[in-house]
């Protein structure tokens, strides 16, 4: 008896008023603290994904040499990567919502993209370039897919709770993994030479096999300032679309400004970085205004479907301009890479338009203001309850 009545009095002192029960702020997934811990794991997925997916970019030039490629067949290492996603994000998006749930689904996922990585690094090592573009197709079949289940896990913690700043902050963190990246794998690949004596597949996929486990800082370089500028400015800018909402605006913004940094870089001779900056910039805003928006048009239960098939459009793209792009460095040159991606940059501010006015014609719910969606959404709310 004095058992259950100290088992009681115990209970009695975990209630508070109202009759709910006291938590932890680190217990009460509705508390701050609680849901930034939650963004913190949310965030380190996309950091080693991306790590892992620029290493061919960081290590372009001893690829090509080493592997005796041209830059088409480098730009298949890419293509090898997007080709299962334009398919398998879709189907990812829906064995989310519907079988394995959003928890199994990312130690899934993750698993593909650990093991793609490991077989991507074998192939160097053992001088088998079919191998290396196998373990790209594997580590395909997660990581976007693992993009999904970041995009879900977002929605469903932070919908309504400042979503295009949470949006921004996993992009930032998948920036800097690039950055690391991008600074590390270069001083990777030296110190395994000089350890070896020598250049050649054994190096190159000792050194892949190094950047898997690695995290270590090295000097920044010129080709990933895109990175190293839309780590800081991804946050900041969600925050901004967070305060003034007109997301196909913002949208808008971010690809007019992509393609004056194109035309730059193709018809003029002004310093690269200038443009360079502006793709950082423009990149990031890109991306914390247009991933919410599926949330507001799309049921929560079928976020995962919506996310899989937008990462399907996007790596369709990406395999095919992956193609495309190494051609016609080989046969054309850079100025007619740079034309051909202010073409493509054309097509998507087409697409920005016409999304404007449709959304338009249909009460402009994608372009409100910040104040107003709130208003939206606390109606919403008191209607449900």
């Amino acid at each position: 008896m004095a058992g259950a009545a100290e088992t009681q009095s115990l209970l009695d002192e975990s209630v508070h008023r109202g009759g709910r029960p006291t938590r932890s702020p680190l217990g009460d997934p509705e508390h701050l603290c609680h849901r930034i811990i939650v963004l913190v794991f949310m965030c380190f997925l996309g950091f080693g994904s991306y790590f892992c997916y620029d290493n061919p970019a960081a290590l372009q030039k001893q690829v090509i040499k080493d592997m005796r490629l041209n830059t088409s067949g480098f730009m298949q290492l890419y293509a090898w990567y997007s080709w299962p996603n334009v398919f398998l994000c879709f189907v990812g998006g829906f064995l989310l919502d519907r079988v394995f749930g959003i928890r199994l689904g990312t130690i899934i996922f993750s698993l593909f993209v650990c093991g793609g990585q490991v077989i991507f690094a074998l192939g160097a090592l053992v001088d088998r370039v079919w191998l290396m573009e196998l373990g790209r197709f594997v580590f395909g079949i997660g990581g976007e897919s693992l993009a999904v289940a970041q995009n879900t896990y977002a929605v469903n913690w932070f919908k309504g709770k400042e979503l295009n700043l949470v949006f921004g902050l996993q992009l930032s963190m998948a920036r800097v993994g690039s950055t690391v990246n991008m600074n590390i794998m270069g001083w990777v690949y030296k110190q395994v030479k000089t350890t070896l004596g020598h250049a050649g597949p054994t190096t190159l996929g000792t050194a892949l096999m190094i950047g898997c486990s690695s995290s270590r800082s090295s000097t920044s370089r010129p080709r990933s300032i895109v990175y190293i500028l839309s780590a800081p400015a991804s946050p900041v800018l969600g925050l901004l679309v967070d305060k003034t909402g007109k997301n196909i605006t913002w949208v808008l913004c971010a690809v007019v400004t992509t393609l004056l940094a194109h035309m730059m870089l193709a018809f003029t001779f002004w310093n690269p970085w200038i443009a360079m900056v502006i793709l950082g910039m423009s990149y990031s805003l890109l991306a914390c205004a247009l991933w919410p928006m599926v949330a507001f048009v799309v049921p929560e239960h079928q976020l995962g479907t919506a996310y899989g098939f937008m990462q399907s459009i996007q790596n369709l793209g990406l395999a095919l301009i992956s193609m495309a792009a190494g051609v016609i460095v080989d046969r054309r040159g850079y100025l007619f890479l740079e034309v051909f991606f202010c073409f493509c940059v054309c097509v998507a501010l087409v697409a920005v338009v016409m999304l404007y006015f449709v959304d338009f014609l249909r009460g402009g719910e994608l372009n409100i203001s910040a104040s107003s969606r709130a208003k939206q959404q606390k109606a919403t709310s008191v209607e449900s309850e």
